[in-house]
């Protein structure tokens, strides 16, 4: 069994959808990026990545390659789960907070969860996912971004049998 981390951290703006999770969440503003700006997606794709020392997201789909511009966070994440496969690795749990003022996250956590683990192959008790403020403090606590925080253990696939 091996161990990744792994962080994102976009801005809120207004003129963008808020995709949290591979859940289009009904808000005022959305996460600014290349991509769809999924931190919660991204934060997991970067802790499988590391832990099976294949770099990060940033290496897989730079943000200068025009392929990737708008990518879902969870077609990103089905092609991390190809290329983990693709190193002998499979997800094997997921354990995620993302850190927003507002709105709350509470409601679409089962929905967030649920794609998580279709992306990833896994039954949905594998994953877990929580949500958080700053309690007012700091850029996030201002609502002027998110943040999403991820730990994942991959295990190696029987090439075998």
């Amino acid at each position: 069994m091996r161990i990744g981390f792994g962080y994102d951290v976009h801005r809120l703006v207004e003129g963008r959808p808020l995709i949290i999770g591979g859940v289009d969440i009904p808000f005022e503003k959305g996460l600014d990026g290349h991509s769809d700006a999924d931190v919660l997606l991204h934060a997991v794709a970067d802790a499988l990545l590391g832990a099976a020392a294949l770099g990060d997201i940033g290496a897989h789909f730079p943000d200068t390659d025009e392929r990737w511009a708008g990518i879902a966070g969870a077609d990103l994440l089905g092609r991390v789960a190809g290329t983990l496969s693709q190193a002998g690795y499979r997800a094997h749990n997921v354990d995620a907070t993302v850190v927003l003022e507002r709105p709350r996250l509470q409601p679409y956590i089962p929905r967030m969860r649920a794609i998580v683990a279709r992306c990833l192959s896994v039954d949905e008790s594998a994953v877990s996912v929580k949500a958080t403020t700053h309690e007012g403090m700091d850029a996030i606590g201002r609502g002027e971004g998110a943040s999403a925080f991820a730990i994942c253990t991959i295990i190696a696939v029987d090439r075998n049998g």
